[in-house]
């Protein structure tokens, strides 16, 4: 980020002021430069490092079908965890021979066309899927490649509504003997899945390496024990994302490799000790890959001060394209843009347009002076924000700008009113009868 010669913020070398004058706000800006270069991180650290490791990019943190087409080019794999992603994912022309499709709940439906399309990876969730896919392969004439989600039994520190490896969630296959052994016996005699390996999340936001060592031992015992018990040769291993990245000057995030080195070193010496071959490793970075390389601009509208107590200064967004701060008390930080050499002499709380009282973007920030008409630009909002955003209200969901060297496109459009109506039947057709 470069603040430059001007009194505007720059983000990724461009001026984020006329960027809000060009295309309106709430506007969300994203980096493809900023993009790229986190993915070359990655295979730097990682892919280079370790020949025959895999990165996939977790879709669910940002996808568009550009996006998609950014992170093909970087030769990542895609993690895709429902029907509507993997058609992204199509319309885009990915290779679906680089595609994982996870999902806790897969319909019928998305197992057919996981099958139909040949995806790479099928990640199974639950025994009952197993059946599930097996008939739809069966029924296509095909051999799906699976992996089973388990579940680690570690927590990491984050927020409750992100962890995912802790023993009580919905995700995985439990790791009680019982269980997890009539899973892998019913896929390895399935005729139509080949079993690969085993995949695990332990959650989002993590900024401690610990938890993912523990997890790949627990997982990596667990290969060791069904290599004893039914014969099983584990051949990959999925350790998912959730590296943490940096929203507040109080983060310290780290880079992929402080995580990636830990977890490779953890599957050698196990592998050394439990007497098992070296499993192909996969990655699963989101967050890390698009968060910081993300922006969301607004516009500052009513100024309300209660002496004593606390001003509120609303933008023209909130809630529906930044949903993390009510969902589980996401923290941010930002900066009035068209201010940005001014000194931050003001406390406020950033409040969202929304009629909830929880609407709030960001409490107790610090900022110059402002005025109705004031740019905000809220930093690292690249993951989760567009693809959590809503229309409640009946706010439109903004439009996205992504920015390449010099140049801004749009990568969506803006959405518009009309296009709130879309799937809607008119109130005369209803009263007609004439649906």
């Amino acid at each position: 980020m470069n603040n430059q010669a001007s009194n505007h913020f720059h983000f990724a070398g461009q001026d984020v002021v006329k960027l809000a004058g060009a295309y309106g706000t709430p506007l969300y800006v994203v980096s493809e430069d900023l993009i790229r270069q986190r993915c070359r991180q990655v295979k730097t650290d990682f892919l280079d490092q370790y020949p025959g490791s895999r990165a996939a990019y977790a879709s669910k943190a940002f996808l568009s079908m550009a996006m998609c087409r950014i992170i093909e080019s970087e030769g990542f794999y895609l993690d895709v965890v429902s029907g509507g992603e993997l058609y992204t994912a199509v319309q885009a022309g990915f290779p679906m021979e680089r595609v994982i499709f996870h999902g806790n709940n897969k319909s019928l439906e998305e197992l057919e066309m996981a099958v139909s399309h040949r995806v790479g990876r099928v990640v199974v969730d639950h025994p009952e899927e197993i059946d599930m896919l097996e008939a739809a392969a069966a029924a296509a004439g095909a051999t799906m490649t699976i992996q089973l989600r388990v579940v680690p039994e570690v927590e990491g520190k984050t927020h409750r509504h992100i962890m995912t490896g802790q023993k009580d969630t919905k995700f995985g296959i439990p790791l009680a003997p019982e269980i997890i052994e009539a899973a892998v016996k019913k896929a390895v005699e399935s005729p139509h899945l080949d079993l690969a390996g085993f995949h695990f999340h332990i959650g989002s936001n993590l900024f401690e390496q610990e938890v993912y060592v523990a997890a790949v031992e627990r997982v990596m015992t667990l290969c060791r024990q069904l290599q004893e018990n039914l014969g099983l040769t584990v051949r990959e291993l999925n350790t998912g994302g959730g590296y943490g990245i940096q929203y507040t000057t109080e983060d310290s995030p780290h880079p992929a490799s402080y995580y990636t080195d830990a977890i490779m070193a953890t599957v050698s010496a196990c592998a050394d000790r439990l007497n098992l071959p070296v499993p192909q490793v996969t990655i699963e970075p989101g967050r890390w890959i698009v968060g910081e390389a993300g922006i969301t601009l607004y516009t500052v509208g009513a100024v309300k001060t209660i002496p004593g107590v606390r001003t509120y200064v609303s933008v023209d967004g909130g809630l529906p394209d930044n949903i993390r701060p009510a969902l589980y008390g996401a923290v941010y930080g930002a900066v009035v843009a068209n201010k940005i050499d001014r000194p931050c002499s003001e406390t406020v709380t950033v409040a969202g347009k929304c009629c909830e009282t929880g609407d709030i973007l960001i409490w107790d920030l610090k900022t110059p002076p402002l005025e109705r008409g004031d740019v905000l630009a809220v930093l690292s909002t690249g993951a989760y924000n567009e693809s959590m955003a809503n229309n409640y209200n009946r706010l439109p969901r903004p439009a996205v700008v992504l920015l390449t060297g010099d140049q801004a496109r749009l990568m969506v459009d803006r959405e518009t009113r009309e296009d709130l109506l879309m799937r809607e039947r008119r109130a005369e057709e209803i009263a007609n009868g004439s649906l």
